[in-house]
């Protein structure tokens, strides 16, 4: 798949699956805006380091429409997905009883980028070409774990003393027993 190809068929989906995330998270706009500088700083800190393997010949791009030696729609993937909605996804489940899997997206992401680049790199199943696999590994496991956490950090700095708001379904029937007691013991006060 060609850059202009990736940019037609795969960023549409990329688009309209964060913003089905976002409908199903429901941040405050400060948070949206955090996650989406924290995914930023992801997708800078990966194009710089693609640039620079480039120049350092650790790895190259065989991809044709390249812009400065770099696919640069391929930044939105990190932007998006493995910045941003993990970000939010991270903040959304670290308030409550599932913070579990906040726990588990901060290791999960890294380690799945890391896989997948090296995979891809050493199998030659990806648009990389790799010319020295030993310094690329290292430069791929150092990257994503200075990309994604650099961005979290960013994020966190920002959106960690916001909670999430409480789901009407849920904080509703909650208001309803409290009321429900309320007035119980008023009327076992009135009685006596």
């Amino acid at each position: 798949m060609e850059v202009r190809a990736f940019l037609a068929l795969v960023v549409p989906v990329l688009i309209v699956f964060y913003l089905a995330f976002l409908l199903f998270i429901r941040p405050p706009r400060k948070v949206l805006l955090a996650s989406l500088l924290g995914g930023v700083i992801m997708a800078i800190i990966n194009l710089l380091v693609d640039l620079a393997a480039y120049y350092a010949h650790w790895w190259h791009y065989t991809l044709k429409e390249l812009i400065l030696h770099l696919p640069l729609p391929f930044y939105i993937s990190p932007l998006l997905v493995f910045g941003s909605l993990a970000y939010l996804l991270i903040w959304r489940f670290w308030f409550g009883k599932r913070r579990w899997f906040s726990l588990s997206l901060l290791v999960a992401v890294p380690v799945f980028c890391i896989i997948r680049d090296i995979s891809g790199g050493i199998l030659n199943t990806g648009y990389q070409v790799w010319e020295n696999s030993a310094v690329a590994t290292v430069v791929t496991v150092m990257m994503w774990l200075i990309a994604f956490f650099a961005g979290f950090w960013l994020f966190w700095r920002i959106a960690a003393s916001i909670p999430p708001h409480i789901d009407a379904e849920v904080e509703e029937p909650r208001r309803r027993e409290q009321r429900s007691s309320e007035l119980l013991d008023e009327v076992q006060n009135h009685a006596q």
